[in-house]
């Protein structure tokens, strides 16, 4: 695996992640005043259900898609069978469970227009080939083409939503762009595919394997999306879930900028697995954890730091619930970035989906169980200690499966230093908040420091994972003159 081949997928892949994220986080500032928190709440509830007809749709075929064309990548005839049967198969599963989403929820739902509306995503799942691209190691095409779509659909909201009545209007411009966005991607295809026959059989190989990938990613999104649902059900208000909402999307975000090394590193991993490299493949996972620290401390502690001041600022007037919110979920940035180098980047990689599975059934399970106890009790605020508990049940899982195969006390403990800077940073940043003025300009101000301070510390102390990033841009940038 070269280093720079990584980053740069890493980059585009972060890109790629962070757009879908940030479409909603980029209009949120403008949707928080104009359709308020139980507008955004009515949307999410909405849309959480939804996702769950997409994540069975899709019957785990995006994780097993990637990792099997990774395995062939080389191979333009196998790579094209590949394609075509597994396209194929989840062809036929999508649109079943587009169909009965719509019955079941688009004629007799609570919110049926507004389900009717996201039946285009559902529908929407069975186009995305990204999978294909992303087992190719070539991340670009899907970065450029889904961010011209993205930008469409920002300017749209901006022209077409003034009022709360106009909540139909903003999940068709949230849901119409998903569709053209993964239609648009089929258009790169032709280089990579040839000609090949497709038979039933060679489609429905795919079904067993594909099923034991989508039983742990099917309990991921419960306990990343189940919140919203109980909470709809559950809390006092559907407000609540607009809180919520509100507060996850701002760390999940941030969580994505960590993560998505993952995704470059299982086809890469994967790859240098068929060749026998298994060591390359540790000490790739030892840099990975000690990127996860590195980035991951730095925004915990910037969170802590500037949530009160941020949520005000950016959400606006009525949504004071989201600051400490942010708070209490910010630790998941280090527990779900540690679980995911175990289980992306190691566990699924080396085939051993039982164990990976059975550490996101531990978190689901301790997600549901928590839901139902706090949520009546405590609304969003107990749905995010549920979240950041069970994602400790996860973390602790894997490492207890894995504490044999890897040497941990190797991987863990770059985290002590990177918990002191970022410590000091945080403190550091939120005294400048409690001096500075109100306002966007104090804001930024902090998070300008911010970034200075940690870099600062990072470069005191030597450390090795910023040098290596410095050394590749530098050998990239050479290479161009």
């Amino acid at each position: 695996m070269k280093k720079s081949n990584v980053i740069t997928n890493y980059i585009y892949n972060t890109a790629y992640q962070l757009l879908n994220l940030l479409t909603p986080l980029i209009t949120a500032p403008y949707i928080s005043r104009v359709l308020g928190a139980s507008g955004v709440g009515i949307y999410s509830y909405a849309q959480s259900i939804a996702t769950y007809f997409v994540l069975i749709g899709e019957v785990g075929t995006t994780i097993y898609g990637l990792r099997e064309v990774a395995y062939v990548q080389d191979d333009p005839e196998k790579r094209s069978q590949l394609f075509w049967q597994i396209t194929l198969f989840r062809l036929c599963t999508v649109l079943i469970c587009t169909v009965l989403y719509f019955f079941t929820f688009g004629i007799r739902g609570e919110y049926n227009l507004i389900s009717q509306i996201l039946t285009i995503e559902v529908a929407a799942a069975a186009l995305d080939v990204s999978w294909f691209f992303s087992g190719m190691e070539n991340f670009r095409v899907t970065v450029v083409r889904n961010a011209l779509i993205k930008l469409i659909g920002i300017v749209l909201i901006f022209m077409l939503v003034k009022t709360e009545s106009d909540l139909p209007v903003y999940a068709l411009c949230m849901t119409v762009p998903i569709l053209i966005g993964n239609a648009s991607l089929w258009v790169s295809l032709p280089k990579y595919l040839v000609k090949v026959k497709v038979n039933f059989r060679g489609i429905l190989k795919h079904l067993k394997p594909a099923l034991i990938l989508f039983v742990p990613q099917l309990a991921i999104e419960i306990y990343t999306v189940l919140d919203k649902t109980m909470l709809g059900i559950f809390g006092s208000d559907i407000a609540q879930v607009g809180y919520y909402t509100q507060a996850e999307r701002v760390v999940r975000i941030s969580l994505q900028i960590i993560t998505s090394l993952g995704t470059v590193m299982l086809p890469a991993m994967s790859y240098a697995l068929s060749k026998g490299e298994l060591e390359t493949v540790k000490k790739s996972i030892k840099q990975a954890f000690q990127f996860v620290y590195m980035i991951g401390f730095a925004i915990l502690f910037g969170i802590i730091a500037i949530a009160d001041r941020f949520v005000p600022l950016f959400f606006g007037d009525g949504f004071a619930p989201v600051s400490y919110l942010m708070i209490v979920l910010s630790p998941i940035l280090i527990l779900s970035g540690t679980s995911n180098v175990i289980g992306h980047q190691y566990l699924l990689p080396t085939k051993q989906q039982a164990a990976y599975t059975v550490s996101v059934i531990t978190g689901t399970v301790v997600n549901v169980i928590l839901n139902i106890i706090l949520i009546t009790r405590f609304n969003a605020v107990g749905a995010s200690v549920a979240t950041v508990i069970a994602e400790f049940s996860v973390t602790l899982v894997q490492i207890l499966f894995v504490r044999k195969q890897l040497n941990f006390k190797e991987c863990l403990t770059p985290a002590l230093k990177y918990f002191l800077c970022g410590f000091i940073m945080g403190f550091i940043v939120y005294v400048m908040g409690r001096l500075l003025g109100p306002g966007w300009g104090g804001l930024i101000l902090q998070i300008s420091a911010g970034i200075v301070i940690y870099l600062v510390e990072l470069i005191i102390t030597k450390d090795k994972m910023l040098q290596m990033g410095l050394n590749v841009i530098s050998e990239r940038f050479s290479s161009k003159k």
